[in-house]
Formats: C-alpha cells, structure tokens, sequence
C-alpha cells in the first residue's frame, strides 16, 4: 500500500456534513468530502467538475488532539441600505430593518489530525505532485480556517496507515507514570483491534448529473465510518511545540530512508 502523511493543524477547523442555513455545524473529524476537496482545489478543479478518478483515494485519521467545540454568533448584512443587503431566495432585496442575517457557525478549537492517503501509486503520484504545489492552498473545511504547516508530511511511503502507530503524536504527554495513552482512529472499516464504535457521515460527494438545473450545488451520499480506541505507548506523546516539530523531523527522515 502506498500513500503519503498529512497533518491537519490550526487554530480553528470546521467540517460540516448537515449544514443548513443558519446552523453552520462542525463534525468531529474531517469529512471525506472536505479532504476530496482539499485535493480538488489543490489540482485546479473548480465547482461542479467530476471528482470520479478521486473516488479510490482512502483515508485514514488518527486524532492527535480532538479539539474544543467553540460557536461564533455571526451577522451579515446590518446596516446596510436595502439594495446592499444580502439578496433573498428568490433574488429580491430586503425590506428596512429586515437586512441582516443571523447565523451560528461551530468550530473545533485546538485540534490537530493526522492523516494517511492511500490509493493506487500512480494516482497517489498525482495527489503528491498537487499538494506540493497547489493551484489553490488548503483550508481547513472553511476559508477563514487555514491549514498551519508542517501539512504535507511525506512523499509516496509504503505502509502509511502502520506509520501512524509510530508518528510521534502532537499532544502533551499525560500525567503519572502510565505506559500507553489512549487515541482515535477513524476509517471506513474496522481498524486494529482496539474498542469500536460507528457514525453516519454525510460526506461522499456525488457526481454531477447530466441536465441538472443546479449544476455547482453539491450533494452527498451518506457512509458509515468506524472509530477506533487504541493504546499506544505513552512515549510517542511529543508535545505542541518545538519539541514536536524535532521530534517529527527525526521520526520523518529516518521514514524516508
């Protein structure tokens, strides 16, 4: 198996799968939709384009830090003069102190994911090739979140799902004297032989149909994915600043020989 290691940090993050309107929601883990994206965007696609050949690329996330839930109380729109308002649904303006639109948008605060790409070796080329040297720079599920670096931990590697049991992990190591910490593993299928739970995700893009009257609007198709709880040894806790990023360094350079 081959594939390449990213790491999804910053300070905020946002991976909606049911968002409608005013409730902008935040999963608890990336979507396979946004990390589709992430590798559309990076190649030049633009809304509405197929992601079929994307459809082998597999994803495999390991929850270094889960994050906080944090909401933002958001308005657009207040103030302003009703031709400058934000137009309705049937494209008309709003009347006088009816102008501003209230939405909540959710947030993770503080997470970091680590994630393994796999797929056939020539498309996983590809990928590589893109992220390297994106047309259009990776977010985090929003623009307004971007992606702190390092992002692309490695070229092409063998084996990048085992190489997550042994990257150094980017949280601080527990108190007490406890040899394993415990960590999240989500996959499309079972995943080792820690605790396993399921959750529904609506997260896997659908092509675009022939004819439709609304060809950018997206739709997606639902998944079940399966979270995984496994020990790992407490040494791999490598801390949240430099100290990690040595400590990567050296795991990743020895990884490359």
């Amino acid at each position: 198996m081959t594939g390449l290691l990213l790491r999804l940090a910053g300070p905020m993050q946002s991976w909606g799968d049911h968002s409608t309107f005013s409730v902008r929601d935040t999963g608890t883990v990336p979507t396979r939709s946004a990390m589709i994206g992430i590798i559309a965007a990076a190649q030049g696609r633009r809304r509405g384009e197929s992601l079929g050949d994307l459809a082998p690329v597999q994803f495999t996330i390991r929850v270094d830090r889960p994050g906080t839930v944090m909401s933002d109380f958001h308005t657009v729109g207040g103030g302003a003069p009703p031709e400058r308002t934000v137009p309705t649904a049937e494209g008309k303006r709003r009347s006088a102190g009816a102008g501003t639109i209230v939405s909540r948008r959710f947030y993770l605060a503080d997470a970091v994911f680590t994630v393994a790409v796999t797929g056939p070796v020539e498309l996983v080329g590809q990928v590589h090739a893109a992220l390297t040297r994106p047309v259009w720079g990776p977010y985090l599920g929003r623009r307004s979140c971007p992606v702190a670096h390092p992002f692309l931990l490695s070229g092409p590697v063998t084996n990048p799902v085992g190489h997550l049991e042994h990257l150094p992990l980017n949280r601080r190591r527990p108190p007490g004297d406890e040899e394993t910490v415990r960590v999240d593993f989500v996959t499309g299928e079972p995943h080792g032989d820690g605790s396993t739970s399921r959750m529904t995700l609506n997260d896997v893009p659908m092509e675009p149909v022939p004819g439709d009257p609304h060809p950018g609007q997206r739709r997606y198709l639902t998944r079940q994915v399966h979270v995984t709880t496994r020990s790992l040894p407490t040494d791999l806790c490598a801390g949240t600043g430099i100290e990690y990023l040595d400590t990567l360094d050296e795991y990743l350079r020895g990884a490359r020989t």
